[in-house]
């Protein structure tokens, strides 16, 4: 049966920031948190059937060609955005149930005067989310909040990048069709001031992907309203070559991660740093970037990288260039320097600045200066490629490997420094979902933690300290003859 897709409003899908579909998202929230998991995820593992049954479809909801953001094919689509939304469906249906499980906290810790004492931690439902959907990726980044966020008990608004609102309405299709309360999962307009305008009717927190540039708008208003938040922002992202790197796999990755979407990916590569000697590998990348299909930029990206090129030929460095800025097939900068412009930069085009460094710590040294932290890949022996990763304050770090293994759905991802804070995806995604609870039961009925102190219980509490916390075997046991002395005077 094919995907029936809505692309008209209908009155069960309100758009906000109108109160009356704030409200009715609430009073659904309620009742949707009250609802058990297993029945929650029964809806998402229907909503799994029907993405497998009607995948072609959902694929075609996303543009193949939009300047700036999309540059793919179906089948691209296919595998980069449907098949990863529906294996993060399948880690939900697999996981969340020990993942949101209450936790009871291990007695073997607790302090022997809270002794009668325990204490749980719970996952609660937040309420109403907002999620910000990027352009680039608009139905697998914010389809898996989506769901994460439904499995958590919320009701989410989503909010579609320009070009978006179609895969949204295919995934909220879905899902309504497996038996989902519409009122759980409205749609805004693409326009930007809808989002504005649903963060000032009030919701309970806000999942951003987008540029640094509009996380920072974001997080201004959020702020405001003291809205907490999750910031996925853009990328600078490196790739380090280490000695022993199989060449042919670097070329090859280098080559997809220019490729993919137009190289508008925010884990795309922007900074190649090539450890040591490797004679063989920047000829054999140019030589591979010469297969890759020219990218239509848009008039802004043009003059952006105008002007990041010009400074990147002011400090001495070397471009070898293909294509024009309106129709890239790419750029290569060579000789390049950490003070570039470009290597600090966000830019959804196929550029690629290569430094030449004698070590680790000489590459270290050069990728520190980029305020972007999102994810960097390294090639090479995993013994050495772990010691590097171990060094590299990012948020995600791949090894052999480049932008592919994020898509598992295990993986929890996110960015650090001018690429937001937070978590999407995996366990950790899953519970930025949630608000924590803690709950501390006392069995104690000895009422004497409630008397005030006296002065008596001065040298009480100075021994209790010494015997239990000091630092070697004879202070602890002097400490404890003076408690057992003192607290046998005491009432």
């Amino acid at each position: 049966m094919p995907l029936k897709i809505e692309r008209t409003p209908v009155p069960d899908q309100p758009s906000l920031p109108e109160s009356v579909a704030l409200d009715r998202a609430r009073a659904a929230q309620l009742r949707w948190a009250q609802t058990g998991l297993r029945a929650r995820l029964a809806i998402l593992r229907r909503a799994r059937h029907r993405i497998a049954a009607t995948a072609v479809e959902i694929a075609r909801s996303v543009p193949r060609e939009q300047p700036g953001a999309l540059h793919r094919t179906v089948a691209d689509t296919l595998v980069s955005e449907v098949l990863p939304l529906a294996e993060a469906c399948r880690f939900l249906e697999r996981e969340a149930r020990w993942i949101l499980a209450p936790q009871r906290l291990s007695t073997h810790t607790r302090p022997f005067w809270l002794r009668r004492v325990t204490a749980e931690t719970r996952r609660e439902s937040l309420g109403v989310v907002l999620i910000i959907a990027p352009a680039n990726y608009p139905l697998f980044l914010p389809g898996v909040q989506t769901l994460q966020a439904l499995a958590a008990g919320n009701a989410v608004v989503w909010k579609p990048a320009p070009g978006g609102l179609a895969a949204a309405e295919a995934l909220r299709a879905v899902l309504v069709g497996c038996g989902l309360d519409p009122a759980l999962l409205q749609l805004l307009d693409e326009l930007p001031q809808t989002a504005a305008d649903a963060v000032a009717a009030g919701v309970d927190k806000v999942f951003l992907t987008g540029s640094a540039a509009t996380g920072t708008a974001v997080l201004s208003q959020l702020a405001a309203h003291r809205t907490p938040a999750v910031m996925e922002l853009s990328g600078c992202d490196a790739v380090f070559v280490l000695p022993g790197a199989a060449v042919d796999r670097v070329v090859a990755a280098l080559a997809f991660g220019l490729r993919l979407n137009g190289s508008a990916t925010c884990m795309a590569p922007r900074r190649l740093f090539v450890v040591g000697d490797h004679p063989g590998l920047v000829p054999a990348m140019l030589d591979a970037f010469k297969a890759l299909p020219a990218v239509a930029l848009p008039a802004r990206t043009q003059t952006q990288l105008a002007e990041l090129l010009e400074d990147a030929r002011g400090l001495g460095c070397t471009l070898l260039m293909e294509g024009s800025l309106a129709q890239l097939r790419y750029a290569v900068i060579s000789r390049a320097t950490p003070d570039m412009q470009v290597a600090q930069s966000d830019i959804f085009a196929p550029v690629l600045s290569v430094f030449a460094v004698p070590d680790m710590d000489a590459a270290i040294a050069a990728h520190a200066p980029c305020p972007y932290a999102l994810t960097a890949a390294i090639f090479g022996p995993e013994n050495e490629a772990r010691d590097l990763a171990a060094r590299l304050p990012v948020g995600t770090v791949l090894i052999n490997d480049l932008i592919v293994a994020t898509a598992d759905p295990r993986v929890s991802f996110g960015g650090r420094k001018a690429s937001g804070f937070g978590i999407t995806r995996g366990r950790e995604g899953l519970l930025e979902m949630t608000a924590l609870k803690t709950v501390v039961a006392q069995h104690s009925r000895d009422l004497r933690a409630y008397r005030p102190t006296t002065p008596d219980h001065e040298p009480f509490f100075a021994a209790y300290l010494e015997a239990v916390h000091s630092g070697s075997w004879r202070a602890r046991w002097h400490g404890l003859r003076r408690l057992l002395r003192i607290a046998s005077k005491l009432d």
